[in-house]
């Protein structure tokens, strides 16, 4: 899809508001493969950069939230993210203009080190689960009020919101409220204690690339301060990582005893939210998980 003339002018306006700085953009390259958004190579009299461009349908604010996100990611100096350097609103349309990243070969090492950075990652805490404001996973609303356990956000922020919309949508019978409800009961039980950790969200396959340098970078980001086991089911759900990845995570830092016993809870989860957005067999996957309840 053609990047449109008006939107050229807002980015361009909003470059010079912004970062007080007048970019030209001469040419754009549509790139193809999301399923929310738009994407294209921005080629400018200042450099190349990489435009999301948001649907009509999508909410205002998607940008401005991945925008947060990944300056959050940023500061904690723990693993590469691509540099975020404006957002903004043409009409019905947002956008987000972010550093381009030139995919690399990946360095012999590479699992390793993405192992260690992500346990990097995790090791930045807060003193509850949440964060300070609300943001998205895919396009669907992510709550984050600040939980102390996190049973009780996991519980209330994440899992009886899809499920709810689930049954609005007609993608779930009734019986499965009963379920949901039985479960967020068994939470403390399930998972362990653990101190918040900061996450990157939404770490699929489709969430990391190797930089020029051979080194991961991750993009994408559904932020926020929660259990680390919510982003080691997530590289499991579509495959999975590189097992090398897992193995050099546990050496760095081990997850409590029957992480993987908790897998398809915390997938549940994701599954919820792609059942929303695609159907199909990820409400069979949900149905399945909900019916040990």
């Amino acid at each position: 899809m053609a990047l449109n003339n008006l939107l050229k002018i807002s980015i361009e306006r909003e470059w010079q508001i912004q970062k007080n700085i007048s970019v030209k953009i001469k040419q754009t390259f549509p790139i193809y493969g999301g399923d929310i958004c738009n994407a294209y190579r921005l080629e400018t009299d200042a450099g190349i950069f990489f435009l999301k461009s948001g649907k009509a349908d999508a909410p205002k604010d998607l940008f401005e939230k991945e925008y947060n996100g990944l300056q959050l990611l940023a500061k904690s100096n723990t693993i590469a993210v691509p540099r975020p350097l404006l957002f903004g609103i043409d009409g019905n349309q947002s956008f987000l203009v972010m550093e381009f990243i030139q995919k690399a070969h990946a360095q012999n090492d590479f699992w390793g080190i993405f192992a260690e950075k992500l346990a990097s990652l995790h090791r930045c805490s807060h003193a509850q689960f949440g964060l300070e404001e609300d943001n998205y996973i895919g396009v669907l609303p992510q709550k984050n009020n600040f939980q102390h356990s996190w049973s009780d956000f996991y519980a209330f922020q994440r899992l009886e919101p899809l499920i709810k919309r689930c049954l609005h949508d007609n993608l779930l019978p009734p019986e499965t409220i009963k379920q949901g409800e039985k479960l967020y009961q068994k939470l403390p039980e399930i998972f362990p204690e653990e101190k918040p950790a900061l996450i990157h969200g939404d770490l699929w396959g489709g969430n990391y690339l190797p930089g020029p340098d051979g080194h991961p970078i991750i993009f994408d980001p559904a932020a926020y301060y929660g259990n680390r086991e919510m982003d080691l089911a997530m590289t499991r759900l579509f495959g999975g990582f590189d097992r090398r990845f897992y193995w050099h995570y546990q050496e760095i830092f081990p997850l409590a005893p029957g992480w993987e016993e908790r897998i398809e809870i915390c997938q549940l989860y994701y599954l919820l939210v792609h059942a929303i957005l695609f159907g199909g067999g990820y409400v069979q996957q949900v149905r399945k998980i909900l019916a040990g309840f």
